[in-house]
């Protein structure tokens, strides 16, 4: 329920034109929406200020578009599409708007929302085979109301690209390190900032790698301080908890 709604109908009550049993029921109605393969949660905007994202894969173009339009009815204006395949988007676009972006395979209807944090959230990455992951999280923060800043291929291997760019680092409110092979980006980045790094490991790498296993583990046992870790190709995650901390005084 959103929250003009929820005041709505606490003022009909104080006037006397909703007895409190019917706002009870009302109530009761609200906090999900049984559609049969998905029970859609009408309360999470009013609970985080976030409206519920659907997560693509596995789902029927059908199902994503029933639950989009559900949500539209509700008031939700920008519906985030996670993990969603350029094939199952062109169906989607048949029958309703929608952006799709096929790098970070999001999808969005409605737009990108109006910045509402002051800070900005600096993505970085190791490789530019790490840059669909961090354009998952980039592309999260910046529906979420945030200013985002890129900055990929600054890797390990050649330092010098990444101290080029202190500044940038420096004043940024928080920083998203996306990197696979060793994961070393986040510590280095840790060991130069004062304001929090979310690191992602990818499934870049050679054998050894594991699928990401080793890039997680580096960073999980970073020497840095102020780093924390969300799990492999988890783009997402860290966008999104970007943006809650950006979000921090607002």
């Amino acid at each position: 329920m959103e929250k003009e709604h929820l005041l709505k109908l606490l003022y009909q009550v104080q006037s006397g034109d909703l007895s409190p049993e019917k706002a009870v029921l009302q109530l009761k109605q609200q906090p999900f929406t049984d559609l049969g393969y998905a029970k859609i949660d009408g309360h999470r905007e009013l609970r985080q200020g976030i409206p519920e994202v659907i997560f693509g894969s596995g789902k029927t173009p059908e199902q994503i578009i029933g639950i989009i339009r559900h949500m539209k009815q509700k008031g939700c204006n920008n519906i985030l599409i996670t993990r969603l395949s350029q094939e199952k988007a062109e169906q989607i676009q048949q029958e309703i708007e929608l952006h799709y972006d096929p790098v970070s395979k999001i999808g969005i209807s409605g737009q990108k929302g109006n910045i509402t944090a002051s800070g900005y959230i600096v993505v970085a990455t190791g490789g530019t085979s790490d840059i669909p992951v961090a354009e998952e999280a980039a592309i999260t923060a910046e529906v979420l109301g945030n200013s985002v800043k890129r900055l990929y291929d600054v890797g390990v291997a050649g330092l010098h690209r990444l101290l080029s760019h202190l500044d940038l680092l420096m004043e940024a409110k928080v920083i998203v390190a996306v990197a696979g092979m060793e994961g070393a980006l986040s510590s280095v980045i840790g060991g130069l900032v004062d304001c929090p790094v979310i690191a992602v490991p990818t499934s870049i790498g050679y054998g050894t790698n594991f699928g990401g296993l080793s890039a997680l583990l580096s960073m999980l046992n970073s020497c840095a301080s102020g780093v924390s870790v969300v799990n492999i190709d988890n783009g997402f995650g860290a966008g999104y908890l970007a943006s809650m901390i950006n979000h921090i005084g607002n």
